[in-house]
């Protein structure tokens, strides 16, 4: 073989060399854009359009489904009303926010007798969505709470149903050495109570949602998902300014990790939230979608 020739091929296998790790960072870099998640289905919480709501059910639930929702958290209070129009859309029945009183200070069969008709009418969750100002005290409040919780979830899983806490952000204000949400979270059973995380309550409090998602991995099926302005100062109670609540994707909540660690620690169902609009809360659905439904992590 002749110099120029063995120089050749040299060269030729350089130029191979090349291309194939060029081929390979190529590989890998569509792989990890292959990778990249997406919400499969979108839920909405209907508080967000109570205004509307009650007075034209089967206008505002096709709106809502036109935008391509399809999963509804409901409320307790009213839904017979809206029962009929719900049905006639795509969105799901998966969870519903219930009458606070009837878990603190209802009756046990009242309790359980609800349970069943939720689960008759298809829902998977039942969920305590808060604790009025008038009963949350200090920890012994807490504490008695947390006993009604495990009640109430005892009474949720006979009848084939996930039981739920939803947070604010009062739980999270240091007392007595430790917090109302860990009293809750350690008091409860967590075979009987899970947790529904409102991510902009628990940054509202001054918490990082990702870190506290990593904390509760296996405990948290369901999400609410609304933005929170820049600028909202740490607070402990629901007196947040109404500008203080954001569409997904207006505010500086970090969705793509909050999402990924909402993916690792087992979330099943992601419901959008707003309490409170600039205007149209329909509108408001329509622009937290648009992101979301666009959003990878």
């Amino acid at each position: 073989m002749t110099h120029y020739a063995a120089r050749r091929d040299i060269m030729g296998l350089m130029t191979s060399r090349r291309e194939f790790l060029q081929a390979g960072s190529l590989a890998a870099t569509l792989s990890a854009t292959s990778s990249a998640a997406q919400l499969r289905s979108i839920g909405v919480q209907l508080y967000t359009v109570r205004t509307v709501l009650p007075d034209k059910p089967a206008e505002t639930l096709r709106a809502i489904d036109a935008i391509g929702y399809r999963e509804a958290e409901a409320t307790f209070a009213g839904l017979d009303k809206i029962w009929p129009a719900l049905q006639a859309t795509r969105l799901k029945p998966v969870s519903i926010h219930l009458d606070s009183a009837m878990i603190t200070k209802g009756q046990d069969d009242e309790i359980a007798r609800t349970m069943d008709q939720l689960k008759q009418k298809g829902f998977s969750y039942a969920v305590y969505p808060y604790l009025p100002p008038a009963e949350r005290g200090g920890l012994d409040a807490i504490k008695t709470l947390a006993a009604r919780l495990n009640a109430a979830g005892a009474k949720a899983r006979a009848a084939g149903l996930t039981f739920c806490y939803h947070n604010h952000a009062f739980e999270f204000q240091p007392t007595e050495g430790t917090t109302p949400f860990q009293v809750l979270m350690d008091r409860t059973d967590s075979k009987l109570v899970s947790l529904e995380m409102d991510v902009f309550w628990v940054s509202v409090a001054g918490n990082d949602p990702v870190a506290l998602l990593g904390k509760l991995s296996g405990r948290v099926p369901l999400l609410h998902v609304k933005d929170k302005a820049s600028g909202t100062p740490v607070m402990y109670n629901e007196s947040v300014p109404r500008t203080a609540f954001k569409e997904a994707g207006n505010g500086v909540i970090d969705w793509p990790k909050v999402l990924r660690a909402a993916a690792s620690a087992g979330v099943q169902h992601y419901f959008v939230e707003q309490d409170q609009t600039p205007s149209d809360p329909v509108e408001s659905l329509r622009q937290s979608f648009a992101f979301l439904s666009k959003l990878t992590y």
